[in-house]
């Protein structure tokens, strides 16, 4: 990997018109690798969450926020890393576009001290990997090849005080808290039959305002 390998032309073109290309490349020669450190390795997978990007196959990307309890990701050889897929709301969207493009891209902060590093790579999801194993709850796991690590200033990444874990992290069984969202009224017909039970034993269904409002108040 090289400075022309790793910027595209149009990042080229605005290093040229800023006259920061030489500072570009000295940047990537001082932070940029193919492969985790073990520094950096102990910092990953000490997160409870980070940020993942993924792209669609028609050139759109999208971004979520993934959590679980710290290690949530494994880096499994400096190359390779792996963290699972959690119940959600039925869309796919990240896995999905891991299918159609493998493309990939990790943010990890530490707001308290703070500090982050980025990863790109290319992805494939794997619904029987043995690191299933470590994840109760999870339905499919995604194996990263790293294609490029580097560091990230965190010089305007804002100090936050971490208070708890969320409660719906899945537990050593898998199981966890009924969301609010599987109560939302208009979704009750596409939920099984267990997830339905769950709806009534917590009183029921609600409307999507009701929904909202729980939202606003932190209620997941």
């Amino acid at each position: 990997m090289t400075p022309d390998t790793f910027y595209t032309s149009a990042q080229r073109k605005l290093q040229r018109a800023h006259d920061r290309e030489a500072l570009a490349d000295a940047v990537f020669h001082s932070i940029v690798a193919d492969q985790i450190d073990a520094p950096n390795k102990a910092f990953i997978e000490s997160r409870d969450f980070f940020f993942l990007s993924t792209v669609a196959a028609d050139g759109m990307p999208t971004v979520s926020h993934k959590g679980g309890a710290p290690g949530v990701v494994q880096v499994v050889d400096p190359t390779t890393l792996v963290f699972p897929n959690y119940d959600g709301n039925g869309m796919f969207r990240s896995m999905g576009n891991a299918m159609e493009t493998g493309k990939v891209g990790l943010l990890f902060i530490d707001f308290e001290t703070p500090n982050r590093v980025r990863i790109e790579g290319h992805a494939q999801i794997e619904t029987d990997a043995p690191e299933l194993s470590d994840y109760p709850g999870a339905n499919m796991l995604m194996r990263v090849a790293v294609s490029a690590f580097f560091l990230n200033c965190a010089r305007y990444v804002h100090k936050h005080v971490r208070q708890e874990n969320s409660p719906y992290v899945p537990d050593k069984t898998g199981a966890q808290p009924h969301p609010s969202w599987k109560r939302i009224d208009a979704v009750q017909d596409t939920l099984t039959d267990e997830e339905r039970n769950a709806t009534d034993a917590v009183g029921g269904p609600i409307s999507p305002d009701d929904y909202v409002e729980k939202l606003s108040a932190g209620q997941s």
